[in-house]
């Protein structure tokens, strides 16, 4: 019973520390009337990642969890799979050195895996869910733009987890949720088609085996 005691605290406290880290990547989309979505600072240089029916009806802000706030533009997005490059409008004389997700590569993800959902459910900044991926598959697409790969899980999602993190037991980020494509809860868009999104605005592509 004591060794049973001890590898549950283990594992809870190594959860507890993959959130923590996760948590200094998460990024709060804010947008006005339609309340606040998530996002995942992708890239060093002010590179954010969220989904696009989160930005896409007009103004919106950005702010961390520590309560720094920064301007950002629309930079690229890809409407049919929900997803938008935002690009924080740094001066010249300004470095936030933002902290970067470690992101995974989602193409040897396995039906059965921990999955962890980092986001602002209900306005609940940062608020965390667990379980695992209960199906890796094809969802059709809006109109004729074919069909896209997804992940899905039994990670219970909610309006505000829009655009943020799905991650792997390490805290690699595998994917991004949404809750448009695909027409249910648990949808996360895997991580190395968002990054091969980023690759095609940005060029080099940096998911790693996590």
């Amino acid at each position: 019973m004591i060794n049973s005691i001890d590898l549950s605290n283990t594992f809870a406290e190594s959860l507890s520390g993959v959130f923590e880290r996760a948590r200094r990547s998460l990024v709060i989309v804010e947008s006005g009337r339609n309340g606040a979505g998530a996002g995942v600072i992708w890239r060093p240089g002010g590179i954010i990642v969220t989904n696009y029916h989160v930005i896409s009806r007009g103004k919106f802000h950005l702010r961390l969890l520590n309560g720094e706030q920064y301007p950002a533009r629309l930079f690229a997005r890809r409407p049919e799979i929900d997803l938008a490059i935002l690009r924080v409008e740094i001066g010249q004389n300004d470095d936030p050195d933002l902290p970067v997700a470690p992101i995974a590569d989602s193409r040897g993800l396995r039906i059965g895996q921990i999955a962890l959902a980092i986001g602002h459910p209900w306005g609940q900044v940062g608020a965390v869910s667990a379980g695992i991926i209960s199906g890796l598959g094809r969802v059709p697409l809006p109109g004729e733009h074919g069909s896209i790969q997804v992940i899905r899980t039994d990670v219970g999602l909610a309006p505000g987890n829009s655009g943020g993190p799905l991650m792997n037991a390490h805290g690699g980020v595998i994917g991004i949720n949404t809750m448009i494509v695909g027409g249910d809860l648990g949808i996360a868009i895997p991580s190395h088609l968002v990054d091969a999104f980023v690759e095609e605005t940005l060029g080099e592509r940096i998911v790693q085996a996590m």
